[in-house]
């Protein structure tokens, strides 16, 4: 059976608010937005696609930005993906969305919008910008309606960590199809997510509780624990249990950098992750993604270098978040800064 393979496209940096954790403006040094052209957007979409033939995989986009439905030639990049049939998701704003259009979207192949939820409206709003968080809300329900599945996503850091549990109840309250957290990576000029392993560890028991209470009750909210710590957390509570019927190297789960996902910025620079600052591995204009991904991506699959999974049960799992590790340091294979376990 088939393996999908991820591509985050980045096709333009255009975008309606400058949110202080975007690695994109955090660190006020963008000096210019840039955009890819259709031309350069067919071309890499060919090459995508000649990569997975090469590799034998099935191609996934998630299509962003900046916010994606402010590039020009938008709509005929979708049209591109409807009629070779590959299936996406965007990753976007609230702002542009209406009935008319999220129907558009689904006419379009459109299998999933995610929204960002990163506090209360007070703290949203602070990250984001006013309005943002009612914006969000009431653009749930045009996704609802055009059968597009919403979601809902989380940065969390020290700064709305206390707020999570609300968010969940507000985005159950909203109808939201999926939802998920992930952790804030530093910036160069922050070091630290401000959590501590143990406060973190804390989230994890009251998301787990708020999650299981919601299923019990015929919740349609689906809770995605897209956090590789939640397995380190359900393998201490029982509910994963390591397969003794395992090969030596092989990897089973954890992060998806360097086994099935790249992405791609308007630039054309290829990255082996958006969120690990320094690991850009080519460029889509330049190289054939399928060249890219079996010489400079190799230094993303030596497993053996990771300094604290390597030594943990887990390594084939788990591996924590390499991308907040190296938002501390650069170095993709530290030790994972909220990883709370003893090895």
């Amino acid at each position: 059976m088939k393996q999908y393979f991820s591509f985050q496209w980045h096709i333009t940096d255009e975008c309606d608010q400058r949110c202080k954790h975007c690695y994109i403006f955090s660190e006020n040094n963008c000096k210019k937005l840039d955009m890819m052209n259709l031309e350069q957007m067919q071309d890499t979409f060919y090459n995508c696609l000649d990569f997975c033939k090469v590799y034998d995989r099935l191609p996934y986009f998630y299509i962003t930005g900046g916010d994606p439905i402010l590039h020009p030639d938008f709509w005929s990049l979708l049209e591109l993906m409807n009629e070779n049939e590959i299936p996406f998701s965007i990753l976007g704003n609230p702002f542009h969305l209406t009935d008319d259009i999220c129907r558009k979207l689904k006419e379009y192949g459109c299998q999933k919008y995610q929204l960002s939820l990163d506090g209360m409206r007070e703290t949203h709003d602070w990250f984001r910008k006013p309005g943002s968080f009612d914006c969000t809300l009431e653009k749930i329900g045009c996704i609802n309606r055009a059968g597009i599945r919403s979601v809902v996503m989380t940065t969390v850091s020290g700064t709305n960590i206390k707020e999570v549990p609300d968010i969940i109840d507000t985005a159950v309250k909203a109808d939201v199809n999926v939802f998920a957290f992930a952790r804030y990576c530093p910036t160069s000029e922050e070091k630290d997510t401000g959590m501590t392993p143990q406060e973190y560890r804390k989230l994890l028991v009251a998301c787990d509780k708020k999650f299981k209470e919601y299923e019990a009750n015929g919740c349609q909210t689906y809770f995605n624990k897209k956090d590789h710590l939640w397995t380190l957390y359900e393998y201490e509570t029982g509910e994963f249990k390591v397969s003794e019927a395992i090969e030596d190297g092989m990897i089973y789960g954890g992060c998806n950098c360097g086994n099935c996902h790249l992405t791609i910025v308007p630039t054309g620079d290829v990255f082996a992750c958006r969120r690990v600052q320094n690991s850009k591995v080519g460029n889509v204009f330049e190289d054939r993604l399928a060249d890219v991904w079996i010489c400079e991506m190799e230094n993303y699959r030596d497993y053996t270098k990771f300094e604290k999974c390597s030594k943990c049960e887990l390594l084939a799992w788990c591996r924590g978040c390499p991308a907040v590790a190296s938002g501390k340091d650069g170095n993709f294979y530290a030790a994972d800064p909220q990883c709370w376990k003893e090895v």
